[in-house]
C-alpha cells in the first residue's frame, strides 16, 4: 500500500472513516490527545493536527489516548459493552422493576437505540428477554416451592396475575397450575 499523503489522512478524520482505523492515527497538539481516524469528538482545527503510523509514535510526542475512541485498545465496542452490563443487570434484577429501571438509566443510553442495539445481540427486545427470564424462574418455582401462583407471579416481577399468565401460557403452552401439576405427576 502506497503511504498515505496528509490530505488523505485529513480527509479520512474529517468524515470520521473508520476503514482507517489502525492504518494511522492523528494527534491535536492543543489537547494533548490522539484518536483513531474514526474518532466521532470535536472536528480538530488542522493546524493542530499530527498524524502518526503507529501509536508509540503519539506517545512519544507526549500525547495520551482519546478516552471516546480508544486507539489504544485492539478492539473497541463501547455499545456491546453497554450490553452486556444491561443483560448483566437483567439477569440479576429482572424481578424488581424499580431497580431494573434506575440501573438501565445510569448506562446513558437513549431507549430506542438501546432497544435497538439489544434486539441486534439478541434477536429480541428487552422486554422479552425480562419475562423470558421470569418466566423461566417462575416455572422452577412452581416446581420446587409451594408456594401460590399469586405470589410466584410478584416474586417473578409480574405486576399482575393476569400478566403472568398471558406471559407465562404464551411462553410454555401450558397455564402455571397445569404446569405445576403435569411437573409433580412426572415427578412422581
Amino acid at each position: 500500500m502506497t503511504a498515505l499523503t496528509k490530505d488523505e489522512k485529513w480527509n479520512a478524520v474529517v468524515h470520521c472513516d473508520h476503514s482507517y482505523d489502525g492504518i494511522f492515527f492523528y494527534g491535536v497538539k492543543t489537547t494533548g490527545i490522539f484518536c483513531r481516524p474514526s474518532c466521532k469528538s470535536k472536528e480538530p482545527i488542522r493546524n493542530n493536527v499530527e498524524f502518526f503510523d503507529e501509536i508509540k509514535e503519539a506517545y512519544a510526542y507526549g500525547l495520551r489516548p482519546c478516552k471516546r475512541c480508544r486507539p489504544d485498545l485492539t478492539a473497541f465496542r463501547p455499545m456491546l459493552d453497554v450490553i452486556e452490563k444491561a443483560k448483566h443487570i437483567f439477569d440479576t434484577h429482572f424481578a424488581d422493576g424499580g431497580r431494573l429501571t434506575a440501573q438501565i438509566k445510569e448506562l446513558g443510553i437513549s431507549q430506542n437505540h438501546f432497544i435497538h442495539l439489544f434486539r441486534q445481540q439478541f434477536q429480541m427486545t428487552p422486554v422479552e428477554y425480562i419475562n423470558r427470564l421470569r418466566v423461566e424462574n417462575a416455572k422452577q418455582m412452581l416446581v420446587n416451592t409451594e408456594l401460590t401462583i399469586v405470589n410466584i407471579a410478584l416474586l417473578c416481577g409480574f405486576g399482575s396475575l393476569s400478566t403472568f399468565y398471558e406471559f407465562f401460557k404464551k411462553q410454555v403452552g401450558l397455564p402455571p397450575k397445569k404446569y405445576r401439576k403435569q411437573c409433580s405427576t412426572d415427578k412422581g
